[in-house]
């Protein structure tokens, strides 16, 4: 990888843009950025290889694939050794309901942010968790709505 360049304004709307549609075409990016298309494909080139695109996807619609409840579990083990944390992070990523996992500061060890269909799925994930060896507690909070959900930070 190379040296990370300072991103111009113009990097700033390709990146936007790219977040916001990674399908866009190239001559439309152009457009939307106010660069011709070689100058827009050098740009977007050089923003790859610097780290600041790391590849391009689909967003799925977790509600329809996964569930509508979105789930924000804490967990504190008994003990925060390398082997408990290296156990209970490669348990809990091979949860289908598991989207995103931290390691925090604070009172809990764990901060968890999974989707299930219901509270009978939840309380399937709660059995799998208690499951794993060295929980000590979990603590559980629903979301009731989000209202920022975004697909990359915001660019300034």
């Amino acid at each position: 990888m190379s040296q990370k360049p300072k991103l111009d304004p113009y990097d700033r709307k390709i990146l936007h843009r790219l977040a916001e549609d990674g399908r866009i075409t190239w001559r439309d990016l152009a457009d939307n950025i106010g660069l011709s298309l070689t100058p827009t494909l050098r740009r977007v080139r050089l923003l790859e290889e610097a780290g600041y695109i790391t590849g391009y996807f689909a967003r799925l619609d977790e509600g329809r694939l996964a569930g509508s409840m979105i789930v924000f579990i804490s967990v504190t083990l008994e003990r925060q050794i390398s082997e408990a944390l290296e156990r209970f992070e490669e348990h809990v990523s091979t949860l289908p309901e598991v989207m995103s996992g931290f390691l925090m500061s604070g009172g809990a060890d764990y901060l968890l942010r999974a989707v299930v269909r219901d509270l009978d799925h939840y309380r399937a994930l709660l059995d799998d968790l208690t499951q794993v060896e060295g929980v000590a507690h979990i603590q559980s909070s629903f979301a009731l709505k989000a209202f920022v959900n975004r697909p990359a930070p915001l660019i300034t």
